[in-house]
């Protein structure tokens, strides 16, 4: 049995909360798409671990972590966080890593920086310069290097080939070039240290799914930043949605069972794009804030605002979600007040349709619900326990998006949280 969560706005949603309650039961998880631009936070014992190519699962003894085939890695990233377990004791004998999983090269990375530098200052998408972006280029376009390559003799000469080609574009434009002896010496010592964790992960996987074994998948990143369903062309490069799950793990869908998405009770967007109920005041602010709304990867203060139920209604339909994840009460529940959107007006005219349109969305205004806030919910575990403010808050997210929230979220440590 197969189950998958995915997050359901822009990301940051806190996946890594849900994620670490299920893997306690899993005998697998799977990290199926994006690279090091996305990553989530688990709290244990006190002490947060910053997950952004590893599976969180990891943190479970006895549970195989898995990088998928559709997560495009860069070694030193890796290596790096791998060093970080290791002096917490953690153990990443239990990692695994899709050979079939493309490698990120400093070319890509410079090539990031490079074309969110050519574009015009309106029309810069937020690119975390990770190079995640030319990476799946290169997959794409059939040049790239996975990691069954990176380990093998012809990995050199793969390497000649596109460093000669991106240098010739950076001559072009007076950027520096690189220099192939010193990024092959780099790289093959990243290659060595990583070798015996490389294999092929969907063998791996399936005989797990023979054993009857519980597998979980951990989405990074979110169903808006979807290369196909997200608000083009301020998305990431791959798909962070359902589909995505199952071509970047090798999944057939006949296996999966669950499928939580995630999402806070508020919003929030890192980067530029359309955003229907930021809030560029006080009250963002001090969502931001009360939130802890800062980039794990990127360390940038979130865009905030109220919680937007046209989008993710529309989320929950592409994702074929069936439950939700509501995190954060804790902090919703510290202000006096509380706005949902329950509707867009465009046109004159109330609509539930989200438009990934940026011409449509820039029009968009949202229609608020209120609700009244002041209310705590630390240490409660049962739903009917909550305030009654907080459930009147919890119902209308139910009633308008059609989908049973199956966990909630009530504090920042991985005991805070309520099955429903």
């Amino acid at each position: 049995m197969v189950d998958v969560v995915i997050g359901g706005f822009f990301g940051d949603e806190g996946k890594g909360k849900v994620i670490d309650y299920l893997s306690s039961k899993a005998k697998m998880t799977v990290r199926c798409t994006g690279g090091n631009n996305a990553g989530h936070s688990v709290k244990v014992d006190g002490k947060s671990y910053a997950f952004h190519l590893i599976p969180s699962g990891i943190l479970n003894a006895g549970t195989k972590a898995v990088i998928g085939n559709g997560v495009v890695i860069d070694p030193k990233v890796l290596l790096e966080e791998m060093k970080i377990l290791k002096k917490n004791n953690i153990s990443v004998d239990n990692l695994y890593i899709s050979s079939k999983a493309h490698l990120i090269m400093p070319y890509h990375k410079e090539m990031d920086e490079l074309q969110e530098y050519l574009r015009d200052a309106d029309k810069k998408i937020g690119t975390t310069k990770r190079g995640i972006g030319p990476a799946y280029s290169d997959k794409m376009e059939r040049c790239g290097i996975r990691m069954e390559m990176f380990i093998s003799k012809d990995f050199e000469e793969l390497a000649r080939i596109n460093i000669n080609k991106y240098n010739a574009i950076f001559k072009m434009y007076n950027y520096p070039e690189l220099n192939f002896d010193e990024v092959i010496l780099e790289y093959k010592k990243y290659a060595k240290k990583l070798k015996k964790y490389i294999c092929d992960t969907v063998d791996l996987i399936y005989k797990s799914l023979d054993k009857k074994e519980y597998i979980l998948c951990e989405g990074a990143q979110a169903a808006l930043l979807d290369i196909d369903h997200g608000t083009y062309p301020c998305v990431t490069s791959s798909n962070p949605t359902i589909g995505g799950i199952v071509t970047g793990s090798g999944i057939g869908i006949k296996n999966i069972n669950e499928i939580y998405m995630v999402i806070k009770t508020y919003s929030s967007r890192v980067g530029a794009g359309p955003f229907v109920t930021e809030l560029l005041n006080k009250t963002g602010d001090k969502i931001r804030e009360l939130g802890h709304e800062y980039g794990t990867t990127t360390k940038r203060p979130r865009r905030c605002g109220w919680l937007d139920l046209v989008a993710i209604k529309y989320t929950s339909r592409i994702n074929s979600a069936t439950g939700l994840v509501v995190n954060h009460l804790d902090t919703i529940g510290k202000l006096k007040e509380i706005k949902l959107c329950v509707a867009y007006k465009y046109q004159g005219k109330e609509t539930m349709k989200f438009d990934t349109n940026f011409a449509v969305m820039s029009k968009c205004k949202p229609v608020y619900e209120t609700f009244k806030g002041n209310f705590k919910v630390n240490g409660i575990t049962k739903r009917e326990d909550l305030p009654k403010e907080a459930k009147k808050y919890l119902d209308r997210i139910e009633e308008v998006t059609g989908v049973p929230i199956k966990f909630i979220g009530t504090g920042p440590d991985r005991e805070d949280i309520i099955k429903c």
